[in-house]
């Protein structure tokens, strides 16, 4: 994979990168994640996107949005080097990307009411009925969200996968009390008939694959 995304080219994730390694002790508790930018930005907006495979819409949200500073987690070590390597690249000071499970992150680093938005873009559909437990997008994880999100913040959904469509939807409900459902809104960086514009969107829309997405906003 690796090879194949790099095309015999060295990748520099530089400042952009951050390693498992590198985050302190879990247990030390949530990390001020203002201060992985520059001191006069840390006043900015963040945002969080989880599993941002090449950095598509990173690349193309954080040029759009340079007010808004950018948190991306990805656990595939190739994605992760590539992206932050093409970020780096753009020079987008407002792009942090951490290669690290999800789920571990926003538990143990992210503090309390921290993010305006969190982008799932196309996440693994785990469509195998003994691997549904798997998936991301589950009751508890949501509250998990609900907890790092600001007042009214927002959890931006999409997949191709009718199926985990109809999962999300059940274990939406199962947090109602806790969020709004809303129509899904595209991003203002998606290109002409994109929902968001990501290399999964463009390959699955080739493959005419109907989308589907969903907004979840904090009561």
């Amino acid at each position: 994979m690796g090879f194949s995304l790099s095309h015999r080219k060295t990748l520099d994730v530089a400042h952009v990168g951050i390693s498992a390694d590198q985050l302190p002790p879990f247990g030390d508790g949530p990390v001020d994640l203002c201060r992985w930018f520059d001191a006069s930005t840390v006043d900015r907006p963040l945002e969080l996107e989880i599993g941002c495979g090449k950095g598509t819409f990173l690349v193309q949200q954080a040029a759009l949005v340079p007010q808004v500073n950018y948190i991306a987690l990805e656990y595939a070590a190739a994605f992760w080097r590539y992206a932050a390597d093409r970020c780096r690249r753009r020079q987008l000071d407002n792009v942090r990307i951490v290669r690290v499970e999800a789920d571990f992150f926003v538990r143990n680093y992210v503090p309390d009411a921290c993010f305006q938005r969190v982008h799932i873009y196309f996440p693994d559909p785990w469509p195998k009925k003994r691997h549904h437990k798997r998936r991301l997008i589950q009751a508890p994880f949501l509250q998990q969200l609900h907890q790092v999100l600001i007042k009214r913040g927002l959890i931006c959904i999409v997949t191709d996968h009718a199926d985990y469509f109809q999962w999300i939807c059940k274990h939406c409900a199962q947090v109602a009390g806790a969020f709004d459902q809303l129509p899904f809104v595209r991003p203002d960086s998606a290109g002409e008939e994109e929902w968001v514009g990501t290399n999964f969107e463009r390959k699955y829309r080739r493959e005419g694959r109907p989308f589907h997405g969903l907004l979840l906003q904090k009561r």
